[in-house]
């Protein structure tokens, strides 16, 4: 398997490298001491697995994930145990590290992520309410009902625990779903995820200020890590 390492500390780095080189089934393509250069080879190449560490200045483990679409598969490495079970929610991880990590706990990850990997991949029906897509018609479950929304008229969505709200320029939709479904269903070019808890319709922005926006009467934070490609898809003067 194709691999790279995440971790902003130089040691930590070594450590893995060297476990990886213990496993014939390892190929070490990178290693990366920050998220955001991560996330740029990711753009270009594709991997089997990343060890991933969670505390990272600026960027978490967890920022990461957020933000790499369709993730492979993952195996985080830390020194805190204390997030192991909000690690699981993510379908993409397939063990975690605690360091330090030893010789037979590391043999065990890969033998996790082989296994996976292994396995063919199933088509399951969604648990959510967020049906397909079809041309620019997104179709929403509500009170058993589906209900199209015309895509384009969709001006933000914001998470609000285990539903999100959608945001028309005609009415608001609470659907029990969750903000990275919707995002897979909704066309890039025009939305962007801005924020763990928001993704909004680009062309609908009013205004910019410090680290939000203003979207109809809405105003909607800006995370750091992704402002950058807010501003890169602005049509600046």
């Amino acid at each position: 398997m194709n691999c790279i390492i995440i971790d902003d500390e130089a040691t930590a780095r070594a450590i893995i490298t060297q476990l990886c080189a213990n496993e014939a089934s390892l190929n070490v393509l990178e290693e990366f001491p920050n998220a955001i250069q991560a996330i740029k080879y990711l753009n270009q190449n594709e991997v089997d697995l990343i060890f991933l560490d969670i505390h990272m200045p600026d960027f978490t483990g967890f920022d990461f994930i957020e933000t790499v679409k369709n993730p492979p598969k993952i195996v985080l490495t830390t020194s805190d145990a204390n997030f192991a079970i909000q690690a699981f929610e993510y379908d993409c991880i397939v063990d975690y590290l605690v360091k330090p990590i030893t010789p037979e706990r590391f043999n065990k990850a890969i033998q996790k992520a082989e296994t996976v990997a292994s396995q063919p991949k199933k088509v399951a029906k969604s648990s959510d309410d967020v049906e397909a897509t079809s041309g620019n018609d997104l179709y929403v479950n509500i009170d058993r009902r589906l209900i199209k929304i015309d895509i384009p008229s969709i001006y933000l969505v914001e998470a609000k625990g285990d539903y999100i709200q959608i945001k028309t320029e005609a009415k608001n939709y609470t659907v029990h779903s969750t903000l990275k479904k919707i995002e897979e269903k909704l066309p890039d070019s025009l939305f962007l995820k801005i924020h763990r808890s928001y993704i909004i319709n680009v062309g609908k922005i009013i205004d910019i200020e410090d680290n939000s926006v203003l979207i109809k009467k809405d105003v909607v934070p800006v995370s750091r890590s992704n402002r950058p490609e807010l501003m890169r898809r602005l049509n600046l003067l």
